[in-house]
């Protein structure tokens, strides 16, 4: 049968009509990316979003940022929801508005110039039972809030804006004259010393008692009702949920952390620029908590805490949880600011595992890759998998392992002394935190203080942790002190330090193929009395080396 132009244009109408009729499909993620991951992952599954549609306008939003439109989101949500789900639009505009709920196969579709602000108005976020820094406590309600739902979506190119600055502690240290000037003629009140603005005196006042931002004193919703002012909530706060989607606006000027995905199953988190002020208290990037299979990639964060961190919950509600964070896929990403660029802990007393990280950049981020933890969390982070990260001017350390993290900044522990060799063994319990199975390959780092802190506990070393292929100019080389297993192969560095490698008590070690800045005199130190199996043959080091007496005989190979 011969079908005509005409004919074939109409079928093809209708054919189109009738696709467009049913549920879409976000195009799940290709194949290809899943190629090259070291472990078995499922494939990540997109949401579903129904082909409905609604515009923010339609119901009563007003442009302008200053009316509340709070109703006018809850409206449409609400509408859509009722039909099965589908896509809010919020069209170019300032959008005014109090917490936003999410509901189940809802797709938020802010279109460039779109700029949704929250109210500063503390009083419209009540408390709520939630997790925050990995425990179980309450908080204010997150800007924007969904927990036990499916298919869930935030596309477009606005911009989401948490009104951090009305929420945060501000350090006089960490600003400019003018910038301090201007926080502190908004109100608010200082410390005795005058070196700390707080938004209020029930801030200042609670946040003496807090653990980590955490009253653990408190018990009640109603004790937590007297602290209100002092709890902010991170910006997006996504929890039990399966299914999500984060694919191109900007997340910006949080609370507290920016975007929290918890316990969920099937996130991806892509094309999205991540902002904070450098200066924002735990103004993180992206916290991805006890999720499961999960893709990070192609985006950009500038902040003032971690950028992309992996927890997993704290201490004994983490444990009991039980959850792992695991099967998680992070790659070409840039970080420009950031405590951690990439950061595993120090909450991971649930697990971390199946980590795979791969072309990132980092300029200028406090550390590189930090991973951290401390005794008391207990949990296991195991086989990560990171290559091909570029790194420059970072002003610690651009590889950190620390299981004495104490809560406080690298630029914090670096101004009272830096990292202290702990030799006191404790024994080994349910508290005691393990990380193993690390493969670290093709990184370049163009200055840092240090290239590369390798310390465990005495009762848990740091075990099978393999660096290949690294170019690294810095200030100092290598501390590694508690570990075993450990593998340095290929290793092209400029240190501008005598001593480039510190090593203590470490056992199973191999250092092949190292190649020194022909004009630098640098040199090993070994010492310790757990210190075992050392072996330099590879690499022609024993006239530069030290061997403390505290070592026993035969422990280094040459």
């Amino acid at each position: 049968m011969k079908i005509n132009r005409l004919q074939f244009a109409s079928l093809a109408l209708a054919l189109l009509m009738c696709l467009s009729s049913k549920d879409l499909t976000a195009q799940n993620t290709s194949g290809s990316a899943y190629q090259n991951i070291e472990f078995k992952m499922s494939k990540i599954n997109e949401p579903v979003i129904p082909n409905n549609s609604v515009n923010l306008k339609d119901f009563g939003a007003v442009n302008g940022g200053y009316v509340l439109n709070t109703k006018a989101f809850a409206d449409a949500i609400d509408v859509l929801s009722k039909k099965g789900g589908g896509k809010l639009i919020i069209p170019p505009g300032i959008w005014l508005t109090g917490p936003i709920i999410l509901k189940s196969n809802i797709e938020l579709h802010a279109e460039r110039g779109a700029l949704i602000k929250f109210s500063p108005d503390k009083t419209l976020y009540p408390l709520v039972e939630t997790n925050f820094e990995g425990l179980n406590t309450w908080r204010c309600i997150s800007p924007i809030y969904g927990k036990n739902l499916e298919n869930v979506a935030f596309t477009g190119n606005g911009v989401w804006d948490g009104s951090g600055e009305v929420w945060r502690q501000v350090k006089k240290s960490k600003v400019t004259e003018s910038q301090w000037k201007e926080v502190i003629s908004k109100g608010g009140v200082l410390n005795k010393d005058k070196t700390s603005w707080y938004p209020s005196e029930v801030f200042m006042n609670a946040s003496k008692g807090a653990d980590q931002n955490v009253r653990p004193d408190l018990k009640t919703k109603e004790e937590f009702e007297t602290i209100h002012d002092f709890l902010r909530p991170v910006m997006v706060s996504i929890q039990n949920s399966k299914r999500v989607l984060f694919d191109g606006p900007v997340f910006q000027n949080s609370p507290a952390w920016n975007i929290h995905p918890f316990m969920v199953e099937d996130l991806i988190v892509r094309n999205v620029s991540v902002r904070n002020p450098w200066y924002s208290q735990n103004g993180d990037g992206l916290d991805v908590e006890c999720c499961k299979n999960v893709l990070v990639e192609n985006s950009s964060f500038d902040v003032g805490d971690d950028a992309i961190c992996i927890k997993s919950g704290k201490d004994k509600d983490g444990r009991e949880r039980g959850v792992p964070c695991e099967n998680i896929i992070v790659r070409n990403n840039i970080v420009y600011h950031g405590h951690g660029g990439v950061t595993v802990g120090s909450e991971m007393s649930g697990g971390v595992k199946n980590l795979h990280v791969s072309n990132c950049t980092f300029m200028g981020t406090d550390v590189g890759l930090r991973f951290k933890s401390a005794r008391g969390r207990g949990g296991v982070v195991e086989n990560i998998f990171i290559s091909d990260v570029f790194m420059t001017d970072i002003p610690s350390q651009a590889i950190s392992f620390n299981l004495y993290y104490g809560g406080k900044s690298i630029a914090e522990t670096l101004e009272e002394g830096g990292d202290k060799i702990v030799n006191k063994a404790m024994p080994v319990t349910v508290e005691t935190p393990q990380f193993k199975n690390i493969t670290i390959k093709n990184i370049t780092i163009k200055g840092a203080q240090q290239a590369v802190f390798l310390q465990g506990l005495p009762e848990m070393n740091l075990e099978n942790i393999e660096i290949t292929n690294l170019i690294a100019k810095a200030e100092k080389g290598f501390s590694i002190i508690d570990a075993k297993g450990i593998k340095l192969n290929n290793l092209q560095l400029d240190i501008q330090a005598k001593n480039a490698f510190e090593i203590y008590n470490a056992q199973n070690l191999s250092l092949k193929n190292v190649a020194f800045n022909p004009s630098s005199s640098n040199t090993i130190t070994i010492a310790g009395e757990a210190s075992k199996n050392i072996d330099l043959s590879g690499s022609n080091l024993s006239k530069t080396t030290t061997v403390d007496k505290s070592v026993p005989k035969k422990a280094v190979k040459f």
